[in-house]
């Protein structure tokens, strides 16, 4: 569910209230509308969702009901080519996007209100008139994407096969559940055309489809303008319901897989549960956070305390609209058998069966209730989202209330009960998923997993070519549909009310009131993070980081966890490259008493030795997982060969083996000590209180928080561009190869970076507006997804095109990017400029809708000193830019022989052909 059924507020204002105001009306065709109203910003979030996922699916033709959801995005009869993909550019859109589950399948964005009769018009097109656009070829190149992204997900993800192995031994082979979301393969590669269009005319229609508009909208107008658009599609054959169906397990079931990407032994374990919204997926819920979630949990003082076998337990149970399952998994340390694991699981279970789930620990996972369906439905899209998912289950969108009454409603007895009912001495599903080679530290009496590896072959797929106009009879209507609706009134964008203050201490405030929700969401950037670390000591930033939130002074570790759940808050503290940063969110009426947390964790740090180790020992692991982690592999790579190894940048913020085993706690005191000061702090805060109260607030922390002076690196120069090279990472077996290209390129200050990063719209930030996109994704069915941007900060950062894609066009891939980077000036067009000011322009309706975006504004105020209206500043550079100006900034900053070309993949397949590329011979890096 999108918001947690298991939580409520222990002590919640008396007038607290969760709700989710709609209106619903059904179309006689059998289309359920919902609206909701919501006047804060000039947009609304459009979300149609198909009651089908891949529980509709036929054995032997799975997959298809993802493959629907890429394939109607491609094109229809009205929109043309590039489909609602194109419009979303043109629009202003936020990127049309969508997903699919078991269970639904859902089409969702947020536009500019000027928009919303165009989306309804371009919604009810992909319901029923789209069918007919789908030819072999395009089949052909979407089933290519789809494989890719099942490679990229899953077959070249470490543990990426561990729920397809459960979910084959949790569910009979007739079940819906038996296969995964993606598909198989082999089913998505035997697919025809007429396998798609008898699919599409079961379930993609009327009676089996929601549509929420949430936003700033008239809803009489938008009523008329979703009859006129969408009733005169035909109802469909009557969808009947699934019945609910749990999964069997007769007798225990241990499976074992060496997993190629894998440098730690993983234990997960199934067992089978209620369906959602069932009475007992509540209680089992809160179970499953108690269990796992806090320095309390069993668990974590069984296996992360007591055991050292691991940093972390997750527990969660899973519900779907059919059946449910409660799953254990955690990753044990480097050499630690899971059979030593699975014996402190059971010695964690005996704990709970002993003491059970004292009230004050339910009263504690309730508190966090009100934060988290508060922040669910801080912006349109979420809540469309919510409102249509209640829908689907249950047919009434304002289920939400009802679950959060049953969360209320649960009792110490229930969450024992349904332990009893559903865990204990029940048989589960257990698998090991180990390095290669290692098959020892599986658990005793695992059978093995049967995993499908696909063998990467060269030349295997055929070529295709979507591009061809299909022929085909129009779909007729009542009225001309090839007619694009015209836009309503232009919005006015709202651009936030900035406040500002700078306290005695130095540390500066940026602040925005924003009283959508009851909630304040605030961060503490102090300047430094990684950049101050030694080289010979990367990673005290981290610890550092990590460590500031184990306890007080004042409280234990538990303790000040506890202080923190029972406000129903979230403190996290994290070292990044530039910073290190404290991101609080609360409720507003709780925000005082969150400060006072935050200011003794930044004033009173604790340095346990206890959860230093603990900490460290995480942090190892966490290294060590990452070795095996292709795309992981290629970030750190990029930036050691772009900013070179004598450069901090280059450093995992991790640090390495070495250099963490050479920390010790002192170093972490020190760091603090001399680099956690007011004088190079920035506060951000959002949220439903007025400047005067935030403040007042803040004079304790101005008074006992004493200013030093923090000396931070010089900006550094960039040095002179050097010819393109080709680096390449071996992956034995690799999947897909991970690609990165670029080169360290402008700060954000740069008089340049803006007009370079509208220059690089059409070439890879545009989505699927984007050159890299149409031609790699679109037009070869090379990769899931391409992209390219601009990152600088007060430093120069990189310009990056990353991507993955399939092993075996690894040098056709790079040879199309390079390609596509030679053209891209002399090839760019009048068109492609007014796509560009047509997305940039038209976006700004939305670029402050979110909490998130408000506080990303307010650090660029603070960071680099802009003005609030900086967004203003930028529309007038997007106005003035031209088609030579394009060409000239691309000339300058998009240059392929100046660049690095990084290939992470299987080097015996793939290495030898890199070289014609026409970079010289590739350098092979040792991992």
């Amino acid at each position: 569910m999108l918001v947690p059924a298991h939580a409520a507020p222990a002590k919640a204002a008396p007038n607290a209230v969760l709700k989710l105001p709609f209106q619903k009306f059904t179309l006689p065709n059998g289309l359920e509308v919902i609206f909701h109203i919501d006047r804060s910003d000039p947009v609304v979030a459009v979300n149609l969702t198909a009651h089908v996922g891949s529980a509709r699916e036929k054995a032997g033709r799975t997959g298809f009901a993802h493959l629907f959801e890429h394939l109607l995005f491609l094109e229809s009869e009205n929109l043309g080519k590039g489909g609602l993909d194109k419009m979303s550019a043109r629009i202003g859109g936020s990127g049309a996007n969508g997903s699919t589950s078991q269970d639904r399948t859902n089409y969702l964005q947020t536009v500019p209100k000027d928009a919303l009769e165009k989306m309804i018009w371009a919604e009810a097109d992909k319901l029923g008139w789209f069918i007919n656009t789908v030819t072999d070829p395009v089949l052909a190149k979407e089933k290519q994407v789809v494989k890719n992204e099942k490679r990229q997900s899953y077959d070249n993800a470490p543990y990426g096969h561990t729920m397809y192995v459960i979910n084959k031994a949790l569910y009979p082979v007739d079940h819906p559940y038996n296969w995964q979301v993606i598909g198989s393969l082999d089913d998505l590669q035997n697919a025809k055309l007429n396998d798609v269009t008898e699919f599409f005319r079961l379930w993609y229609v009327p009676n089996n489809v929601t549509l929420v508009l949430a936003g700033d909208f008239d809803p009489v107008q938008a009523r008329k303008w979703v009859e006129k658009y969408f009733s005169e599609i035909k109802r469909g054959e009557p969808v009947k319901s699934m019945a609910k169906r749990p999964g069997v397990i007769k007798q225990t079931v241990k499976l074992a897989h060496e997993d190629n990407f894998a440098k730690l032994p993983e234990l997960t374990m199934a067992w089978p549960t209620v369906e959602d919204v069932h009475p007992d997926s509540y209680a089992l819920e809160v179970l499953a956070e108690y269990l796992s979630e806090t320095k309390r949990a069993p668990f974590y003082k069984v296996l992360v305390e007591d055991s050292k076998l691991t940093s972390k337990v997750q527990i969660a149970n899973y519900t779907s609209e059919l059946a449910g399952q409660f799953m254990l998994k955690t990753r044990a340390f480097d050499g630690k058998t899971l059979d030593e694991v699975a014996a402190a699981v059971d010695k964690a279970f005996a704990k709970f069966e002993a003491e059970g789930i004292p009230q004050k620990d339910l009263n504690r996972i309730k508190a966090g209730l009100e934060t988290r369906f508060y922040s669910s439905v801080s912006s349109v899209l979420g809540k469309s989202a919510l409102l249509a998912e209640y829908n689907y289950l249950t047919g009434n969108p304002g289920y939400v209330e009802t679950s959060v009454k049953k969360t209320l409603a649960v009792t110490t007895a229930d969450v024992r009960r349904v332990y009893d009912t559903y865990i204990k001495g029940k048989p589960f599903v257990a698998t090991s998923f180990v390095p290669k080679g290692k098959l020892a530290l599986a658990l005793t009496g695992s059978g093995k997993a049967q995993v499908v590896e696909e063998k990467v072959v060269q030349g295997a797929e055929d070529a295709v070519d979507p591009s061809a106009n299909a022929a085909y009879a129009k779909t007729p209507s009542t009225f001309d549909r090839s007619k694009e609706p015209g836009y309503g009134a232009s919005p006015t964008v709202k651009v936030p009310l900035v406040w500002d203050t700078t306290l005695s201490n130095g540390m500066r405030v940026h602040g925005i009131e924003n009283s959508e929700v009851p909630l304040v969401q605030f961060d503490i950037a102090i300047d430094g993070g990684q950049l101050l670390d030694k080289l010979d000591k990367v990673g005290v930033a981290n610890l550092t980081a990590r460590m500031l939130t184990q306890g007080t002074a004042k409280r234990t570790p538990q303790e000040l966890e506890e202080a923190i759940q029972q406000l129903g808050a979230t403190i996290n503290v994290s070292a990044n490259t530039e910073d290190v940063r404290v991101s609080v969110t609360t409720l507003a009426r709780n925000y005082q008493a969150t400060l006072a947390l935050v200011e003794e964790i930044l004033l009173q740090p604790r340095w346990d030795e206890k959860e230093f180790a603990l900490i460290k020992q995480s942090v190892l692991s966490q290294i060590r997982q990452q070795e095996a982690d292709p795309n992981m592999l290629a970030s750190s790579n990029y930036s050691a060969i772009i900013y070179g190894k004598g450069n901090i940048r280059s450093r995992n913020i991790l640090g390495t083996a070495e250099t963490v085993n050479a920390i010790a706690i002192d170093d972490l005191k020190q760091y603090y000590s001399a680099h956690l000061s007011p004088s190079v702090a920035r506060m951000h805060v959002i949220g439903a209180l007025p400047k005067a109260a935030i403040a007042r607030s803040l004079a304790n922390l101005n008074r006992e928080w004493k200013a030093k002076p923090v000396t931070l690196p010089a900006t550094a120069a960039v040095a002179d561009a050097v010819a393109a090279k080709i680096y390449f990472v071996d992956v034995p077996d690799a999947k897909q190869s991970v690609l990165r290209v670029g080169y360290r390129a402008l700060a954000a200050t740069d008089a340049d970076y803006y007009p370079a990063t509208v220059t690089n719209y059409i070439l890879g930030g545009g989505g699927f507006a984007s050159r890299l996109t149409q031609q790699l994704r679109e037009g070869k069915g090379y990769t899931y997804g391409i992209s390219s941007n601009f990152s600088g900060s007060n430093n120069a950062g990189p310009f990056t095109i990353a991507s993955g894609v399939r092993s075996n066009v690894t040098l056709e891939s790079t040879q199309l990017v390079k390609q596509i980077l030679q053209d891209y000036a002399p090839a760019y067009t009048e068109a492609d400029l007014e796509t560009t000011k047509n997305y940039l322009i038209k976006s700004n309706a939305r670029a402050f809708e979110t909490s998130a975006a408000k506080l990303g504004m307010l650090e660029n105020l603070s960071k680099y000193g802009w003005r609030a209206d900086y967004v203003k500043d930028r529309e007038q550079i997007v106005k003035a830019m031209t088609v030579p100006k394009i060409q000239s900034l691309s000339q300058k900053y998009l240059d392929p022989s100046k660049m690095v070309w990084l290939v992470v993949g299987d080097a015996k397949t793939q290495l030898p052909r890199m070289k014609e590329l026409g970079f010289g011979e590739p350098v092979l890096i040792s991992r």
